[in-house]
């Protein structure tokens, strides 16, 4: 059995394959957290109190007219766009690892909400919406009575 050495020409036409492979494998395994989930866009907290549900989406680079939000049942749709930035002439990415285009996350909420009430703000790169609870899914304080 013959074995190749990794020179000359054959090994010089290997190498750009092996360095497109380990790109797009860190771009894949980047895109992962330390649990191995996927990550997506925008990184999101949700928590709930007595009254509410909160929402919060990091979202640096997104226009507020661009983000779409929309309750329905138990589920809330966030979505919108990140628009590149426009590079003035002559300059190019060396590194850039923000994605821009459209984006959308669909997030089950443990308890119903009031779509009618919802409120969003948007701040320094940060949205919060705040999802007021609908008062049958309130939770309520039950008197005990003593007999």
């Amino acid at each position: 059995m013959h074995k190749r050495e990794l020179s000359g020409d054959w090994a010089r036409g290997l190498w750009p394959d092996m360095w497109r492979l380990h790109q797009e494998m860190d771009r894949l395994f980047g895109e992962m957290d330390t649990s191995g989930v996927t990550s997506a866009f925008p990184r999101i907290n949700v928590w709930s109190g007595k009254d509410d549900m909160v929402v919060t989406a990091e979202m640096p680079g997104v226009a507020p007219s661009d983000i779409e939000i929309s309750v329905l049942g138990d589920t809330l749709t966030l979505s919108g766009r990140r628009r590149p930035e426009d590079l003035k002439e002559g300059e190019v990415y060396h590194r850039q690892e923000r994605r821009t285009g459209n984006f959308i996350r669909t997030i089950e909420l443990p308890v119903r909400v009031d779509p009618e009430k919802v409120q969003a703000a948007y701040q320094s790169g940060v949205l919060r919406i705040t999802l007021p609870r609908v008062e049958a899914d309130k939770p309520r304080q039950v008197q005990v009575k003593a007999l």
